[in-house]
């Protein structure tokens, strides 16, 4: 089975990083990957997979079945960018693109790598004459969007036996981690505009309620719990003249905490406080609800599975040109980055003290599992498919030590071989665990038990409401 999955990888090699490059070379930001969706949907089908787009009602999400009958895998692959993350490949320094948008979070590796999974899967049960499903799922806007979320709402894993997927990183480990729920939320104020020396008594300021509201949710960030987290964007100041009453303003909020019973109480508290500032300004405040996501749940017994494979695949050896490069894009870190650079790997599930890494730049080992009942500082849309699906998730090494996801270095090693090598390492590893799942009844069986043991005593609801619909960052 591991020669299989390796020999397969090895010789579609160059075409999984020629789907990476092109995705990388046309970064699109959440429920806009109009080319990204278009073209991984296309290389499924010549794969040999049935493709069903327009999934959930939306344009860019999809799914691409091979087989039939039970059981049913899938692997879920991402393929949006971030805004404000343009940048060349494989430079040491900071060179922007023009869109201003790139893949700082390696979705264009991330989206392959569950590809390449799935494709390797896909050419063992044909080979093996298996019986079963395959199934790849291109889950757009994740990044601000939580696709999946919506996704799930609509139905679209109903009968998926288990799901795994994986995350580009520093680190090669399980992402054992739960993570943060939340909702994502915009408040519109409507004021009146007026002229600000002449009659500015007639003027009620939408910019002064998003003000005032923003000042009141501070305050209440020492009466909130440790965990949760509050962040905001001004997305309308009202306009550039300062002698017009700002008649129009928004703020959005990102609302996050362990559970998602713990953000709807923390939401509620802020709509009273929008509503209060609505009231201080005599202008009116509506709220428009964007998207949620729950916390994650773990399946350790498919997590133990996958760890097995990601340390029979092994992490590999850097060459001295991936050294080299690495040693550089460490130098552009700030002196507190450097000091806390096993802080982009904790969160991913590596739980050393990094002794491992003493005078190195790239990781070359796999962390231990460690059945982790710690929460990441962070929040994904793979938690709803958690709820209704068996999940589990790796990391693997396609980055520098110490290079925060979201920034212009993690976007420069994109394209790099080692990220290359880190993602189908991961690819892999998804596969073997997807074959295991295929031949082994009671594996499958243990996965989905202790899956039915937790359901049984937690119940699910989807955290967005029925009237809300998938956004595009552009119609903002």
């Amino acid at each position: 089975m591991k020669k299989f999955v390796e020999q397969y990888l090895k010789d579609h090699e160059s075409y999984f990083k020629e789907v990476s490059s092109f995705i990388y070379n046309h970064p699109e930001t959440r429920f806009e990957e109009y080319t990204s969706a278009e073209y991984l949907a296309k290389e499924c089908e010549k794969q040999g997979f049935t493709v069903n787009q327009n999934v959930a009602n939306i344009e860019t999400a999809f799914s691409a079945t091979y087989g039939s009958g039970q059981p049913v895998i899938g692997f879920l692959g991402e393929f949006d960018a971030l805004s404000g993350l343009g940048q060349k490949p494989n430079e040491t320094s900071y060179q922007s693109t023009e869109p201003d948008v790139g893949h700082g979070c390696g979705h264009n590796l991330l989206g392959t790598g569950a590809f390449a999974a799935a494709c390797a899967v896909k050419s063992y049960l044909k080979a093996n004459n298996f019986p079963g499903t395959v199934k790849f799922f291109g889950c757009p806007g994740e990044e601000g969007g939580s696709g999946k979320t919506f996704m799930v709402r609509e139905g679209v894993f109903e009968g998926v036996d288990a799901a795994l997927t994986w995350h580009p990183s520093p680190a090669n480990a399980i992402m054992s981690l739960s993570s943060l729920a939340n909702y994502q939320v915009f408040f519109k104020f409507k004021g009146t505009a007026a002229h600000a020396a002449n009659v500015p008594h007639l003027g009620r300021s939408a910019l002064d309620a998003v003000e005032l509201m923003n000042v009141g949710v501070n305050y209440m960030r020492e009466h909130v719990i440790p965990e949760a987290r509050i962040h905001y964007a001004v997305t309308n100041t009202g306009g550039i003249s300062p002698n017009v009453v700002q008649a129009n303003a928004e703020v959005l909020y990102l609302i996050r905490a362990p559970k998602v019973k713990q953000v709807d109480e923390m939401y509620k508290r802020i709509c009273k406080i929008a509503e209060g500032a609505a009231m201080m300004t005599e202008t009116e405040v509506t709220v428009e609800f964007d998207k949620a996501c729950s916390n994650y749940i773990q399946n350790r017994s498919l997590e133990k599975l996958l760890y097995q494979n990601l340390k029979e695949i092994g992490a590999g050896s850097p060459s001295e040109s991936e050294k080299a490069f690495a040693k550089e894009i460490w130098s552009t870190f700030k002196e507190s980055e450097q000091e806390n650079y096993l802080d982009p790997m904790t969160g991913f599930g590596y739980m050393g003290d990094g002794s491992e890494f003493d005078g190195k730049y790239l990781a070359d080992t796999i962390s231990p599992y460690v059945e982790s009942r710690g929460i990441l500082a962070g929040s994904t849309d793979v938690a709803d498919v958690s709820w209704v699906v068996p999940t589990a998730q790796l990391t693997s090494a396609t980055s520098a030590l110490g290079t925060a996801l979201h920034t212009w270095q993690m976007t420069s090693q994109g394209l790099s071989n080692y990220a290359n090598r880190g993602m189908l390492r991961a690819a892999a590893s998804m596969a073997l665990t997807g074959i295991n799942l295929f031949e082994s009844e009671e594996d499958l069986n243990n996965v989905k038990t202790e899956f039915q043991h937790f359901r049984k005593k937690n119940d699910y609801t989807n955290p967005i409401p029925k009237g809300v619909s998938p956004s595009k960052l552009n119609e903002r």
